[in-house]
């Protein structure tokens, strides 16, 4: 079953790394790749046999045709509605194959109940959590016109939230949330090794937040909202929040509950469903919607 498992999963690198170009990637170059990303999840190398193996059995059990032309690989056909699930099986084989031995997986990898965007550099950060390394990475500043920085951090957690991963590292002392899907370059430093702080509790950290910011200067507050039944039938399936109570649920309307810290986050989700929203308390959040759309509309009059 171990070699059965390694084999799908590299071969699921495979077809990651192939989808990601539009021309031929040069066999020296697949190999490195997959050397890597496999090194990364405990494995050995590959050697260009069994490069050439994987490949006929992408074909057979995927059913993808793989060119190999001008000394490189190249997908013949590919089908957008796949890559999904190709990229959610090799992600559940990366936490599958972190588990292995492994009960504490749960006190460090939070995720939701959606389906995050795969990184390649999730399997790499379960290692160095798990085996306390320092990592370092190149970080994208979206806010600064995308410039890159250099960081070494002490990773801790990674945490899933509207569908993308995030890692939860100790940066100077300062615990701070670097989005995975902006890191490039990621190194683990596996000769060198840190104490993890067992002490945080991340569970309660993000209890009275949206998503992945907690801003402890915003207060926590009661918050209740009206929909029609049609955004309620979103909303019961994907609640807003944990905290979130149905209050009413009939054909003329769908009502919740909810108590958290009204972030920007949170105003913008409302923002994405807002059909049929109303904010019914507290005032300033009302105010705030209110003003957002009296703003767009003045811009677009």
């Amino acid at each position: 079953m171990g070699k059965r498992l390694e084999g799908l999963q590299r071969m699921l690198v495979i077809v990651n790394k192939l989808k990601e170009s539009r021309s031929y990637i040069p066999v020296e170059e697949l190999e490195r790749y997959v050397t890597l990303r496999m090194e990364e999840r405990g494995y050995t190398g590959v050697n260009l046999r069994t490069l050439q193996r994987d490949l006929q059995g992408i074909a057979s059990l995927f059913g993808i045709r793989i060119k190999h032309e001008h000394g490189g690989y190249h997908i013949v056909e590919e089908d957008e509605l796949e890559w999904n699930r190709y990229e959610e099986l090799l992600l559940n084989f990366d936490l599958l194959n972190a588990l292995e031995g492994d009960s504490t997986l749960a006190s460090y990898v939070l995720p939701e109940h959606h389906r995050p965007l795969h990184s390649e550099w999730l399997a790499a950060l379960i290692g160095a959590i798990k085996h306390s390394h320092p990592v370092t990475f190149q970080y994208t500043l979206v806010r600064h016109d995308d410039r890159l920085v250099e960081k070494k951090v002490l990773p801790h957690f990674l945490k899933e939230s509207n569908q993308r991963w995030y890692l939860l590292a100790y940066e100077d002392n300062t615990l701070k949330t670097f989005g995975v899907d902006r890191i490039r370059d990621l190194h683990v430093l596996d000769n060198e090794h840190f104490r993890r702080n067992t002490s945080i509790d991340i569970q309660a950290l993000f209890r009275d937040c949206y998503g992945i910011w907690d801003q402890a200067d915003i207060p926590v507050e009661d918050i209740e909202l009206r929909y029609d039944a049609l955004d309620g039938k979103f909303l019961k399936s994907v609640p807003l929040h944990h905290s979130q109570v149905v209050l009413a649920d009939t054909p003329e309307e769908f009502r919740i509950a909810l108590h958290l810290r009204i972030t920007n986050d949170f105003v913008m989700e409302l923002l994405s469903r807002s059909r049929s929203l109303e904010v019914i308390r507290p005032q300033h959040l009302r105010e705030r919607i209110r003003n957002i759309y009296e703003a767009a509309l003045q811009r677009n009059s």
